[in-house]
């Protein structure tokens, strides 16, 4: 049997350190588990129940053949236990805590060793129970729960490691943290809760009527004051160990109830909605992280792989979700706008739900989404709140760059972040006009996330050549245009999506618009609307194309956003032979929809025209699809913004489809690819949402079975995908580990 260690001694035999003790033992991390507890029942209780190897109630014989301790003690009494071992121990010795504040630890080993030991590695289990003493150990308690160390920077990293090490051998996730932040941390998200339900049950056992008032109290109330049955001496001792600290989180909460109180006296509806609006999207969102959905940071989300196999023809009618890029300049506008928007057909995605979260996050109310429908209570230009931290944006890049135009104009500072993909992708391309326009923006040393924007700067308007054609450089600039002095233009290389433009006019600003350029004059006021979003023509491509390839396949997609820049798609498959009819057309807010009729119909190879490069750019992953199930040699080129999306879609799906049996060429800017019969594999989306819902269509007529891996991004944008496309008769299994 190989051991971590020869031996652990945990000093305090409670329900924490007894705990550890048990947990400690079955995952065979030492050779030998010691304990030592000032009370011999509670020791002999140790040993008799199996939680320790051995027991001592003598620090003097223990400590010195010990490889790392624990202090399983109340805070206040880490300095005596701390000079008790001081005598005894090796230089070898690596100590750690329990204790929920560490400030007071910190200054307590510098009270008995001078400075701070380089192997005393503070820490805190983020877990507990009602139950106290040794009888209560329970060897999953820390299982799925987070420890936070709390090393200062001369701190032995090997010591880190080997206390890290320790608390994951329990099954809990190991964090670190500085000292101050941890306790200011703690002080809000634990300390002040468990205050505040003591304080409220020992308020309402005053009344009169206490006992009808605990009678008939529901679950909230029980839910919330079960806290209040914890430890009332280990809570006196934390309220005294981070007395300043949880002094502040009272300040802030009673500042809140106040303004809360407030808006109760004088029926201010708004300001009610607007606080329990936000409070419960906050709950969902910190739910989400704690369950890892794309949008929140530091998220550990499951491995997504797709299983597909060839499928039947694809028959009948189905819908896809909202249009992404619409829904999230609605919410965009619809904050900005005076008055009330409302919303319909609101893509419920990771992306679009990021963005709604920001400007929730600047003090806009905004109710939903639900079954689509969303109500947003405008704020006006001037109307936006500082944000309480860094908005975190995900996997949005239309979010980070449209919102960084928007915040570059605004009175506070601000600082947009992102996850590891968001983070590598180009954001100078928006930072460098908007420099020009007078703003102070900084990237990272890549040229990335995060986005630093130091507010009060007055913008000054510009006359702007896009280097790039690029739909969200262009937004940017818009959203930046209303705040700057004068007009800003905005010249394209390529059409690119003009959503923008469309809902701008539909919330009633005045453009210019040109075949290549656009005008935008500040000192406009945006007017609340309503606005029904179509279906997304993204999302609608790959059933497009899996219809298009799989012989005897007959299928509507209804009402999808068929505008002109970004229809592309279906210009370029009519070109390649497919059979394609627009039904039932129509218009949505400004937008033209149409039901989409696709039927199956041998595809060819040709050389895409490059003035339907731009308007087909995110759907070039399933074109590449459509490319490699046609006949012949299918050319393109112009295409070298695909390397700067979530992933390196040329090189991604390069990669796949040689995989899948088609010879892909990729020299420079032109790729070749060359029809042919796909073969069963096993293939990476590189996380990227568009790569994995391409190669799911190459899967329904691959000649076995394609698997899929990394696919939990697609809920970025097409969080049904499974369950339309299973609809729609693609045989596709989704697997979470």
């Amino acid at each position: 049997m190989s051991f971590m260690v020869n031996r652990v001694l945990i000093i305090g035999l409670g329900l924490i350190g007894g705990s550890l003790a048990k947990a400690l033992k079955k995952k065979k991390f030492a050779k030998i588990v010691a304990g030592y507890d000032r009370n011999p029942d509670d020791l002999q209780q140790g040993l008799d129940l199996g939680i320790i190897d051995e027991g001592f109630s003598d620090l003097a014989e223990v400590v010195a053949t010990a490889d790392i301790v624990v202090l399983a003690v109340p805070v206040k009494a880490t300095e005596n236990v701390l000079a008790a071992i001081k005598p005894y121990l090796s230089p070898a010795t690596v100590i750690t805590d329990v204790g929920s504040t560490k400030a007071n630890v910190i200054l307590a080993a510098q009270t008995v060793f001078g400075t701070v030991p380089d192997k005393f590695i503070p820490g805190h289990p983020i877990a507990g129970s009602e139950k106290s003493g040794v009888a209560a150990a329970d060897e999953n308690l820390f299982a799925k729960h987070k420890i936070i160390l709390t090393p200062l920077p001369e701190s032995d990293e090997s010591a880190t490691r080997l206390i890290a090490r320790m608390w994951q051998s329990t099954g809990a996730e190991v964090l670190q943290m500085g000292v101050e932040r941890h306790d200011e941390v703690l002080a809000a998200t634990s300390h002040l809760p468990h205050i505040l339900a003591f304080s409220l049950v020992d308020t309402l056992a005053k009344e009169q009527d206490s006992r009808e008032i605990f009678r008939y109290a529901a679950g909230g109330f029980r839910d919330f004051t079960r806290i209040a049955a914890s430890d009332p001496t280990m809570w006196h001792d934390v309220c005294v160990a981070n007395k300043q600290e949880i002094l502040n989180q009272i300040d802030n909460f009673t500042d809140g109830l106040a303004t809360l109180r407030q808006a109760i006296v004088a029926s201010d509806s708004q300001s009610m909605l607007g606080i329990f609006t936000r409070a419960k999207s906050a709950r969902e969102h910190f739910s989400k992280m704690l369950t890892g959905t794309a949008y929140s940071q530091n998220s550990h989300k499951s491995q997504v792989t797709f299983h597909v196999h060839s499928a039947a023809p694809l028959l009948g009618r189905i819908r896809v979700p909202g249009d992404k890029s619409i829904s999230h300049r609605a919410v965009m506008l619809g904050a900005l706008a005076e008055g009330i928007t409302h919303i319909s057909g609101f893509l419920e995605s990771e992306d679009s739900l990021a963005t709604v979260q920001a400007f929730r996050d600047m003090g806009v109310v905004i109710e939903g989404p639900h079954q689509g429908r969303v109500k947003i209570y405008g704020v006006g230009l001037q109307g936006l709140y500082p944000p309480p931290g860094p908005l975190y944006l995900g996997n949005s890049g239309t979010s980070l760059r449209l919102l960084s135009g928007l915040l570059a104009a605004q009175a506070f500072d601000s600082q947009l972040l992102g996850d590891n993909s968001l983070s590598k992708r180009p954001m100078e391309r928006v930072a460098e006009p908007l420099r020009k326009m007078g703003a102070s923006i900084q990237t990272s040393e890549g040229g990335g996330a995060p986005v630093v924007i130091q507010g009060g700067q007055q913008l000054s308007a510009i006359e702007y050549q896009m280097p790039v054609a690029s739909a969200q450089v262009k937004s940017c600039l818009l959203l930046a245009g209303l705040y700057a002095t004068g007009q800003t233009r905005i010249q394209q290389p390529a059409i690119t999506r003009d959503h923008t433009e469309r809902m701008l006019q539909n919330f009633g600003v005045q453009l210019t618009i040109e075949d290549d350029a656009v005008t935008i004059a500040s000192g406009q006021v945006l007017k609340a609307t309503s606005i029904e979003i179509p279906a997304d023509i993204s999302s609608a491509a790959f059933f497009i194309v899996a219809a298009a390839i799989n012989p005897g396949s007959d299928l509507v997609i209804e009402q999808v956003g068929v505008n002109p820049s970004r229809s592309g798609v279906l210009k370029i498959l009519g070109l390649m032979g497919a059979d394609l009819t627009l039904e039932n057309p129509g218009m949505l807010s400004g937008e033209p929809v149409a039901d989409i009729h696709v039927r199956y119909a041998p595809l060819r190879g040709i050389t895409i025209p490059d003035e339907l490069v731009s308007v087909a750019i995110d759907e070039f992953p399933v074109i590449f699809v459509a490319a490699a199930a046609a006949q012949g040699v299918t050319c393109l080129s112009g295409v070298s913004e695909l390397r700067y999306k979530e992933s390196d879609r040329i090189e991604a799906m390069q990669e796949g489809l040689l995989r899948m049996g088609i010879d892909v060429t990729v020299k420079g800017d032109n790729i070749l690819i060359c029809g042919g019969v796909l073969q069963g594999a096993k293939v990476s989306s590189y996380d990227d949402h568009r790569i994995a819902m391409a190669f799911a269509v190459a899967g329904t007529i691959a000649n076995s079975e394609v698997v899929i891996e990394a696919c939990s991004h697609v809920a970025t944008s097409f969080p049904e995908f499974v369950d339309v496309a299973q609809k729609a008769g693609i045989r596709i299994n989704k697997e979470e580990t």
